[in-house]
């Protein structure tokens, strides 16, 4: 009997939806198709506003909502057509795990009442994806962790742990999408726990400097960046930010790390070069990463990346210059391409809430427990 879920990523790098329809009869998930679909500028720049305070936002947001679920659709009709060419029907799809669009993530208690609990906002339409699709969605997969006490981020250190963990070393797996995050993963057997958590931004104000000033959406390759000089009192300024030396459990998002932030950092800085910021933006995120690794993950013997970030070579060098006595490599060389993890890390989400087994890792996420995640909205 095969085991079929699709599984729905939209970040925060705003760049488009990707989608894997995964299989999990066997010993290991195995890909049987993936897809993306890129976001419109004029749908990109409306997420990008809605990640702050701004006029008629809550009917902003639900129109938004609809136009992410059609695109999600849109993302599951190729799936569906590369799947029919399989001789897999959608009637043997079981759920899509749809994630949404993270626009506000502001997890921490104000108080012990449940009046003062966190929350964490992502735009969806779950409802209007099961009818476009005709398959059962799972989605709002963040916000049982938070009503739990913990951050609702990150989720995907167990996946991490099921796809990547090894019997016999740590292993630490960096995902680098708008923001970072790590999981550190023990032996299996450990009495280690699993660690995980956002160490900071990732390309979100890489790419944002990378577009205002080359018109580019991304900094391929990271030529531009490895063209540019570290500007080291820059670099100081923007690792002041207390964000950097929090204890985890921790997680972060654009509500931090934003354009307002980067603009008021670069102030004192107005007459450096571009491709100076540029190179020292990507030294900020390789020292956030890299200081997670130090603090939490030293014993791990290899770093595989994956997320957009896993393109950019300058980066990937820079971190294997920062963390010599690790290997780095991709997911690529796992089994699993970069792109196409977080979204398959969704589809096990969403088995797991139909199994009705926790999705989260309360050492990670600070959860006062193992909680099920996720709503299911019936086709």
């Amino acid at each position: 009997m095969h085991d079929y879920f699709i599984g729905l990523m939209s970040g925060t790098s705003l760049d488009g939806a990707d989608g894997v329809l995964v299989d999990f009869s066997g010993p290991a998930l195995r890909v049987a198709a993936s897809a993306s679909e890129p976001f419109g500028d004029s749908f990109r720049a409306e997420l990008l506003a809605l990640n702050a305070p701004s006029h008629n936002e809550l009917h902003r947001a639900a129109l938004a909502g609809n136009t992410l679920a059609a695109v999600y659709a849109r993302v599951v009709a190729t799936l569906l057509q590369k799947a029919a060419a399989q001789d897999i029907s959608a009637g043997q799809i079981r759920a899509i795990g749809a994630h949404g669009q993270t626009v506000r993530h502001q997890p921490r208690r104000t108080s012990a009442e449940p009046s003062g609990a966190g929350y964490t906002l992502q735009l969806n339409n779950p409802a209007l994806l099961a009818e476009l699709t005709g398959i059962d969605v799972v989605a709002d997969l963040r916000s049982r962790d938070v009503a739990a006490g913990g951050q609702g981020a990150p989720l995907v250190p167990a996946f991490h742990q099921s796809v990547f963990g090894r019997a016999d070393a740590t292993v630490a797996v960096l995902n680098l999408g708008g923001i970072s995050n790590l999981s550190v993963l023990p032996p299996a057997g450990s009495p280690l726990p699993v660690l995980g958590f956002d160490c900071g931004p990732g390309n979100a104000l890489m790419d944002a400097w990378c577009l205002q000033h080359t018109g580019q959406p991304f900094d391929a390759g990271g030529a531009w960046a490895k063209s540019g000089r570290l500007v080291p009192a820059l670099l100081a300024s923007l690792q002041g930010e207390p964000y950097f030396s929090q204890p985890i459990p921790k997680s972060t998002g654009r509500d931090l790390f934003s354009l307002a932030w980067l603009d008021d950092k670069l102030r004192p800085f107005a007459g450096e070069r571009p491709e100076d910021i540029q190179n020292t933006l990507t030294e900020l995120t390789v020292c956030a990463c890299a200081a997670g690794i130090n603090s939490y993950g030293k014993e791990s013997t290899e770093l595989i990346v994956c997320g957009g970030g896993a393109f950019n070579r300058y980066l990937l060098q820079r971190l294997q210059s920062s963390l010599p006595w690790l290997r780095v490599s991709t997911s690529d060389a796992h089994g699993l391409p970069p792109l196409q993890v977080e979204a398959a890390a969704f589809a096990w989400l969403a088995r797991r809430m139909l199994q009705r087994q926790p999705g989260n890792l309360p050492g990670v996420t600070g959860a006062a427990g193992l909680r099920v995640l996720g709503a299911l909205y019936p086709a």
